[in-house]
């Protein structure tokens, strides 16, 4: 039996990948129409620039589920337009994965790239719900991060505006830049519930999912159901050669024995940092210096296929 979507609002945007986000929107359009037993009626909105998508999904009162269509940064903008909708009310979120890292995508289990094929395993999905992040009142579905990694997700949403490269590659690319030219870690104080840690980020990253820049797994056994956030954070200050080595075996896995890294899980942490270091959420930029994190419980209702989660 295939998976009733109810009444449906569908946000893409159109200049994903290079115009892929309005062919898909063409294409779900079209498909919706021709299988009319899957909705109760849908509604097509295309973004118009940075901020929108949230704009529309904070509006979906009514809606039963919303289909978003893009890249990681589309869906940050919509799980954080779906959170302002009161949880009684709140639309299952489903996603088309059109974008360059699609690390969210990886952690549900939706192919990439393939309006078809992602399509296809909504209408034969589940509805799950899955944990969210919070930083500092902003939601994030993947990952935070603060330091070098941050720079360098950054760093590729920059490169990724001028076109070439994307995904894996692009962010293999924009990690030995970063760690060639702009090595530098940041003091921080960090309470994990009731552990205080003290130390120096070269990197800090906070997980909902396993991986990110594009299949990294930063933390491999973050599990987006279990109520933590899975935590991956510097000790020390290895060398240059020792924090590229460490950067091409995280690609694979192999970065989790390393003696400068350390793996925790927490529900709640709040980290001060001396001075004000890159940060992203789901690669956005986030600004400041304290943040308060937490992990919100099974927040969201997704759709994935019925193997995953």
């Amino acid at each position: 039996m295939a998976f009733h979507l109810g009444h449906t609002l569908i946000i893409a945007n159109p200049v994903a990948q290079s115009g892929a986000g309005a062919e898909g929107a063409d294409f779900v359009r079209g498909a919706l129409e021709r299988y009319d037993s899957a909705t109760d009626g849908f509604t097509v909105r295309l973004t118009t620039g940075p901020g929108n998508a949230t704009q529309l999904a904070r509006a979906a009162n009514g809606y039963d589920s919303v289909l978003a269509l893009g890249g990681d940064g589309v869906i940050h903008e919509v799980v954080n337009g779906l959170m302002k909708i009161d949880v009684g009310r709140r639309p299952r979120l489903g996603i088309i994965p059109l974008g360059s890292g699609n690390d969210y995508a990886r952690t549900l289990g939706m192919a990439a790239d393939s309006p078809a094929q992602s399509l296809g395993q909504i209408f034969g999905g589940v509805a799950r719900r899955v944990d969210l992040g919070l930083v500092n009142g902003t939601y994030f579905d993947e990952t935070l991060s603060f330091g070098v990694d941050a720079a360098i997700a950054l760093d590729t949403m920059e490169r990724r505006q001028r076109g070439g490269a994307h995904g894996t590659r692009l962010f293999m690319a924009s990690g030995f830049d970063v760690i060639r030219h702009e090595l530098r870690s940041w003091p921080f104080v960090a309470r994990f519930d009731d552990e205080e840690v003290r130390g120096r980020s070269l990197v800090f990253a906070v997980q909902v999912g396993p991986t990110y820049g594009g299949g990294f797994p930063i933390c491999p056994n973050a599990d987006p159901r279990d109520g933590r956030l899975d935590v991956c954070h510097s000790a020390g200050d290895p060398s240059r050669a020792t924090a590229l080595l460490t950067f091409v075996k995280a690609r694979f896995g192999a970065h989790t024995h390393s003696r400068y890294l350390r793996f925790r899980t927490a529900r709640k942490l709040v980290v001060d940092f001396e001075g004000e270091p890159p940060c992203q959420a789901d690669g956005e930029r986030v600004a400041g210096s304290h943040f308060e994190v937490e992990c919100v419980h099974r927040a969201l209702e997704v759709i994935c296929p019925t193997w995953r989660l």
